[in-house]
């Protein structure tokens, strides 16, 4: 019997209940095909300093939703190792160095953010646009919160950082400004999400 990457309870595994599990082929293209939606998201920017405005947020949420936790975690897994590999896949610049961005917090923290949409997507949950979306903030918010923390890490010395109020420059630099924004693009995501539900109720109802 075949493994299965995806639960019936998510969009992934539901559209392939109409034909067969998916196998281990299928699911590394589900994967690096995820990987290539993240990397095109992140050329997609609003230049801030030091952290760029991108549709990355909402990608990894869609991701999430769609593919349950285990695949929504292995394509953050693999994009990660694809940046620091060298490809281009990051907002600004690849390889190890990129370790010591400002921004390198926010990607590590998508792959709890990916656990957490990703789980309760395992569970049916994506079904119920508003109930995701409050787990689709609480993903967000977490992945914050790696951010804020990698940010003052890297704090000493930077020239975007007030030395006089590390933690207060640091959330305003890095949180404040993308408070809303972050809110429309999950509220987005949750929207699409149900509504691909709604329509496979329509097409196999």
């Amino acid at each position: 019997m075949a493994t299965t990457y995806a639960t019936p309870h998510t969009l992934l595994g539901a559209i392939g209940a109409e034909t067969r599990p998916m196998r281990l082929f299928g699911a590394i293209a589900i994967v690096v095909f995820g990987t290539l939606l993240l990397a095109a998201s992140a050329h997609v920017r609003i230049p801030f300093i030091p952290v760029p405005a991108t549709l990355q947020s909402l990608t990894i949420a869609l991701i999430a939703a769609a593919f349950g936790a285990r695949l929504g975690v292995a394509t953050v897994m693999l994009y990660i190792v694809e940046g620091l590999s060298g490809l281009p896949v990051f907002t600004n610049g690849a390889g190890l160095a990129y370790v010591f961005s400002p921004t390198f917090g926010f990607i590590l923290g998508w792959l709890p953010m990916a656990f957490i949409i990703g789980a309760a997507a395992d569970r049916g949950l994506s079904r119920h646009m508003m109930l995701m979306l409050a787990i689709m903030i609480i993903g967000d918010a977490v992945s914050f919160g790696f951010g804020y923390a990698w940010l003052v890490a890297l704090s000493g010395g930077a020239s975007w950082i007030d030395e006089a109020n590390v933690l207060g420059s640091a959330f305003d630099i890095a949180v404040k400004p993308f408070i809303v924004w972050d809110l429309l693009k999950l509220a987005l995501a949750a929207v699409t999400v149900a509504g691909f539900w709604e329509f496979l109720r329509r097409r196999m109802g």
